[in-house]
């Protein structure tokens, strides 16, 4: 018995809410943690503000502004551009005239995984999830079984996050995934991804024996992050087959797969590994073979401003900080600490660039007649190699630990450094991180543009 008048709910005033205003700063406070320099979610959040103060006509209006604002802004374009870049990396280029017009990929049904460290469990856990049947290989049963016990963890992680949980990836099926110590399992797989650490003495080694195991069109993967292609292709008799797969840490989360073409590599290999990015939901990126790459080789200089400016006066927190603002997910110190810091070490002592094999009379802070910072060689040297040891740039609150808290060890460390080699401490402000840091990363893109690494600078970004 009531009348059915206009029940619009736009005509309706808003109601009052006694904890609006708690409640939207808290969600802004949230939004700006969590989306750090962008300024779409933050607009977002000023139209249902708008919303909750405004009658209805009044705050669509206020939306429609900001709008405008953000479809104008700097950040759209990037954003639009860097949507297209994604697309446009999938049509690929070598300067010898291989392209993705032209070549097919293989087929891959079934691929093989060596070395079941930090990189290989993570490959393991993506080709599980592709549902491609994986083979991991490790040299001894101890190595084994740390190494299984971390892939089921993994996988255990990934399951509870899809719709079928772990009956979906089925990974306790033995045709799905296996574990062997034995070389002789890897004679039918369609491709292997070889990821023990670097050492080129030990990735020649197990490219010989791959040689002589596998089929002969099989597809022979190296996941390094600065090694060189030819050289790990000259221990086998087919380079050809032979390509770089660098994945990027940690690999079953991180989107982007840089592809690595030899001297000789072909291209229906490339295509085969443009292919496996795909079905691993991965963005791949073929470039050419030069020291790093183009993902590390960018970061070298990068990282180096970084630690140069811990040597004039600043601290690992405040250059994450300054980049992490800028809207970088997170900074070069935590970063190196997420990837672990031996790993550059290690890298470091291969070019002969720290430690006791140095010429005698060598300056401290210069190589090859450049500046140089032994201060990461130093962390390492004690033992610092990030999150896996509980201690590097930050301290964490285990060995294995997320949570990064600033090391008045470390501090104190960087002052005694400072005062050993006589530099003055002085302050540091965020637009000097900022440029030392994202214009060496800049200019060294352009110089591996110049050199035909990458074939546009769609690649590169």
């Amino acid at each position: 018995g009531q009348p059915l008048g206009p029940r619009r709910l736009s005509l309706k005033p808003v109601p009052k809410l006694p904890n609006t205003e708690a409640f939207l700063s808290d969600a802004l406070a949230k939004v700006k943690r969590q989306a750090r320099g962008f300024l779409a979610p933050e607009l977002c959040l000023q139209a249902v503000r708008a919303a909750t103060e405004l009658p209805f006509a009044e705050g669509v209006r206020r939306e429609r502004e900001l709008f405008q604002v953000l479809l104008t802004s700097g950040q759209a374009q990037a954003l639009q551009y860097a949507f297209f870049a994604e697309r446009a990396v999938s049509r690929w280029a070598t300067p010898g005239g291989a392209s993705w017009s032209s070549a097919a990929p293989q087929p891959v049904r079934r691929a093989a995984v060596i070395g079941l460290g930090t990189m290989g469990r993570g490959i393991v856990t993506s080709l599980v999830k592709a549902s491609i049947p994986v083979v991991a290989l490790e040299q001894d049963v101890e190595n084994l079984n740390k190494g299984r016990k971390a892939v089921m963890l993994l996988l255990e992680r990934e399951a509870m996050k899809t719709e079928g949980g772990a009956q979906t990836l089925d990974f306790h099926n033995p045709a799905r995934l296996q574990f062997t110590v034995d070389f002789d399992l890897l004679r039918d797989v369609d491709l292997v991804i070889e990821a023990v650490f670097e050492n080129m003495a030990l990735k020649k080694e197990i490219f010989r024996k791959l040689t002589k195991i596998c089929k002969p069109e099989a597809l022979l993967c190296t996941n390094t992050s600065a090694l060189n292609i030819d050289e790990i292709a000259s221990a086998t008799s087919r380079p050809q087959m032979v390509v770089g797969t660098h994945f990027f840490s940690p690999a079953h989360v991180m989107r982007l797969l840089e592809i690595i073409y030899g001297r000789h590599t072909s291209p229906a290999a490339i295509a085969t590994a443009m292919q496996l990015a795909k079905a691993l939901r991965k963005v791949g990126v073929v470039v050419g073979n030069c020291f790093g790459f183009v993902g590390n080789r960018m970061m070298f200089p990068y990282a180096q401003q970084a630690v140069f400016l811990l040597e004039e006066g600043s601290r690992p927190e405040a250059v994450d900080q300054a980049i992490e603002d800028f809207g970088f997910k997170i900074g070069p110190f935590r970063m190196g600490d997420l990837a672990g810091l031996d790993v550059g070490w290690r890298s470091r002592q291969g070019q002969g660039l720290t430690g006791p094999s140095l010429p005698a009379g060598t300056p401290a802070r210069q190589r090859h007649g450049q500046r140089y910072s032994p201060l990461p060689d130093l962390l390492c040297e004690q033992g610092r190699f990030g999150q896996k040891t509980g201690k590097g740039w930050y301290q964490y609150e285990k060995a294995g630990g997320r949570t990064a808290t600033p090391d008045p060890w470390l501090h104190n460390f960087l002052s005694q450094y400072r005062d050993t080699h006589g530099i003055k401490t002085r302050f540091i402000d965020q637009e000097e991180i900022l440029e030392r840091c994202l214009f060496s990363l800049i200019n060294e893109g352009f110089a591996i543009l110049a050199e035909g690494i990458a074939s546009g600078p769609e690649h590169l970004d």
